[in-house]
């Protein structure tokens, strides 16, 4: 069953104007060099039932350059997670793996704990 109307990333849920439709929001956004990036990498356990996560965040680009970063991190660490709204969730405390992985490519990083 498909809802009329779904909310978006601004909030809206409903509108009394029967015609309404929300706006998808294109970014275009180019993806930067990888030494030209500022990823933060963090541990993460708030909104996840006590379960450990490692965040990277900053990454500037396309959902699809985001993605394939975060399966790259995944592959390489040999966990589970997902890449959505600008971040990558790795799962477990994988913060010098990832670290290492992105020095080792060309990223900037800086770890906070």
């Amino acid at each position: 069953m498909s809802k009329k109307n779904k909310p978006d990333k601004n909030g809206f849920v409903f509108s009394t104007d029967p015609g309404f439709k929300f706006e998808e929001e294109q970014e275009n956004l180019e993806t930067i060099l990888p030494k030209q990036q500022k990823l933060r990498i963090r541990l993460d356990t708030k909104h996840r039932a006590g379960k450990a996560v490692t965040l990277i965040e900053g990454f500037v680009g396309k959902e699809e350059d985001i993605e394939d970063l975060g399966k790259k991190l995944k592959s390489f660490c040999g966990t589970g997670g997902s890449a959505k709204d600008g971040e990558i969730i790795v799962q477990g405390d994988q913060r010098e793996k990832v670290l290492q992985w992105l020095l080792k490519n060309g990223f900037t990083s800086s770890k906070k704990i």
